[in-house]
C-alpha cells in the first residue's frame, strides 16, 4: 500500500476497487464462527427454506467487513475516523462482492475526506451503501 496523501485527493477520486471471492457456504460458516453470529438463516439451508428463503445468504456485517478491507487496503486503519453502512439487499451464495469508494467531500481545515462506499454483485445490484470519514497523511 502506497501512502495516500490528502493533497493528492480531489472530489471524484476513486479508491482502488476490491472484489471478494464468490460467496461460498464455507465463507458463511467461517464468518459465523469468527463473528459469533450463528443465526441459522446464514448457514442452515433447511432453516432458510422454512423461513421462506430459497437458500442461506450472507451476514450483512460480512459485506461491511469487505468494505473495511477496501478502506484498509487504501489507508492505514488509524486513518479511518468514521465508517457506517446501510443494508440495501441480500447478498446470495455465489455472488461476487465488488467494493468501491469515491471521494465526495474534502475538508481542508480538518484534513479529512468523506468517501461514499458501496458493494454490488456481478449484476451490478447494490447490496450495501455507506460512507467513511478518512484522515489521510498530510
Amino acid at each position: 500500500m502506497s501512502a495516500v496523501r490528502f493533497d493528492q485527493l480531489e472530489v471524484g477520486s476513486k479508491l482502488p476497487a476490491f472484489d471478494a471471492e464468490p460467496l461460498s457456504r464455507l465463507t458463511l460458516a467461517l464468518y459465523a464462527g469468527a463473528s459469533g453470529d450463528h443465526n441459522p438463516i446464514h448457514v442452515d439451508l433447511d432453516f432458510a427454506k422454512r423461513a421462506g428463503m430459497p437458500d442461506v445468504f450472507a451476514h450483512g456485517m460480512l459485506s461491511m467487513a469487505y468494505l473495511g478491507r477496501l478502506l484498509t487496503n487504501w489507508v492505514p486503519q488509524e486513518a479511518i475516523r468514521e465508517f457506517s453502512v446501510r443494508f440495501a439487499a441480500i447478498t446470495h451464495v455465489g455472488d461476487v462482492v465488488s467494493c468501491s469508494g469515491v471521494v465526495t467531500e474534502k475538508d481542508a481545515a480538518a484534513g479529512t475526506v468523506r468517501i461514499a462506499l458501496s458493494t454490488c454483485n456481478q449484476q451490478g445490484e447494490i447490496k450495501l451503501a455507506g460512507e467513511a470519514l478518512i484522515a489521510p497523511a498530510a
